[in-house]
């Protein structure tokens, strides 16, 4: 598997390939793609036959993922039992902030691939002590492209933007957006201080992913924190 998303190519672009290579049948990319998908799905008959809510955060660097979970887990420690795997290309910095709020992290280093697939959370499942009926957060490796490639086997893929990254995110990366069941805008309280349409992205979304959820909040000042833990409280009640 290539570690980079260079070599992630439109279905026109191998097709083209393949009559320049002289080649008749090149699966490389199915068989990838393939094999991922019949892992995501194992891992999901994982997740459901221990009752565990798995929720794959995407966004790119620096979107909040980490804050979001820190606040989160400060709201909802005591009420459910919740887990991390962490994915970054180097460090454990992230799964040591988690640590430091007392719920285990195991922390995936990827090297160069940026993104998480679905064997790598297998593997972090086996390390795991998993009781059964917990929340488990995948926080992905920070990249608007390639995690949304590969299906993880989560209940809900939530998707990050943040208020300083510019509105246009979603018509610019509209895969990811496509893919996620909740787009959270994150980093609310520096609305005032940066050029950030909230509408206008929320219209650019949702005309990618007409279905889409979208909640707004600050982890810092707790704006919207409420909400988004009825949220995770309710999918829980459903029977993850």
């Amino acid at each position: 598997m290539s570690k980079d998303c260079g070599w992630i190519n439109t279905k026109k672009e191998v097709s083209t390939q393949k009559k320049e290579m002289g080649v008749k049948d090149l699966n490389i990319f199915a068989n990838v793609f393939g094999k991922n998908e019949e892992q995501a799905k194992a891992n999901r008959r994982f997740f459901d036959e221990r009752r565990i809510l798995a929720i794959n955060l995407m966004s790119s660097p620096g979107a909040g993922k980490t804050a979001l979970l820190e606040s989160t887990v400060e709201r909802l420690k005591g009420k459910f039992r919740i887990r991390a795997i962490e994915g970054d290309l180097a460090t454990q910095r992230d799964a040591e902030r988690l640590r430091a709020k007392g719920i285990p992290a195991y922390q995936i280093t990827t090297g160069q691939t940026c993104h998480i697939d679905a064997f790598m959370v297998n593997k972090a499942l086996q390390q795991m002590d998993l009781v059964g009926g917990e929340i488990l957060f995948i926080e992905n490796v920070g990249n608007l492209i390639c995690p949304a490639y590969y299906a993880l086997g989560t209940h809900l893929n939530v998707v990050l933007l943040s208020v300083v990254e510019g509105e246009d995110k979603p018509a610019k990366y509209p895969l990811i957006f496509r893919k996620a069941d909740l787009l959270l805008i994150t980093k609310m309280d520096l609305l005032a201080y940066v050029d950030f349409d909230v509408k206008r992205a929320m219209e650019e979304a949702r005309r990618i992913q007409p279905a889409l959820k979208i909640h707004t909040l600050s982890s810092l000042t707790g704006e919207g924190m409420e909400e988004w833990c009825e949220i995770l409280m309710e999918r829980k009640g459903k029977g993850a």
